[in-house]
């Protein structure tokens, strides 16, 4: 189908409408149009890939229950074409409320939300922006873990020991006989590796 747009504006998304009821089509296509996006309508899965190909939309639009030319395609069957073609897109699929176990299980296989017909191009825009904004939301954390400064050096073997003595040390209160046997250690040489730190014998 032609693309359908009224005045582009910054905020202006591509958006192809994945759908084989040409009424329903046709309807979402112009109310998106009329909001300032550009809208193509695909009705079968061929038509969607080259669609896709070419225009690589912003935001597609994937009806579950695609009937196509064939009788038998499957929204869930164009998900991995259409992320490998638009991997950036944001992905919304239309489903029936019979469908929605199902449609659970194409946000496994891709896709970005999912929505229970009939709804609403305003509902429609809505859960394109929130997956949007969870993309970006996503991409900022990844880029902030990025460039976390990489850890100080290990701490040395001696500190480690030293950590540990001192963790079993306060373990036994301080008494460094019982600290001893509990490290399998000769006192005089724990009595060493304390040096001058205060213990109570």
């Amino acid at each position: 189908m032609n693309p359908t747009a009224s005045i582009v504006t910054a905020t202006s998304r591509t958006i192809l409408v994945i759908d084989d009821d040409a009424a329903f089509n046709a309807v979402l296509c112009r109310a998106l149009g009329r909001r300032g996006h550009v809208a193509f309508g695909a009705g079968n899965a061929a038509e969607a890939l080259e669609i896709a190909k070419r225009e690589q939309p912003q935001r597609i639009v994937l009806d579950l229950n695609l009937a196509g030319r064939s009788g038998n395609e499957s929204g869930l069957a164009l998900l991995a074409p259409l992320r490998q073609h638009c991997p950036h897109s944001r992905i919304v699929l239309l489903t029936g409320y019979a469908s929605i176990a199902t449609a659970v299980d194409a946000i496994k296989l891709g896709a970005d939300h999912y929505l229970a017909k009939p709804v609403d191009v305003d509902t429609l825009l809505a859960s394109f922006a929130a997956a949007e904004a969870d993309a970006q939301a996503a991409s900022s954390m990844t880029e902030r873990i990025a460039s976390q400064a990489p850890p100080s050096e290990p701490l040395s073997v001696d500190r480690l020991e030293w950590e540990h003595i001192q963790r079993v040390l306060h373990e036994h209160e301080g008494n460094i006989s019982a600290t001893a046997r509990a490290l399998k250690m000769h006192r005089r040489t724990l009595q060493r590796k304390l040096g001058k730190h205060p213990v109570r014998d």
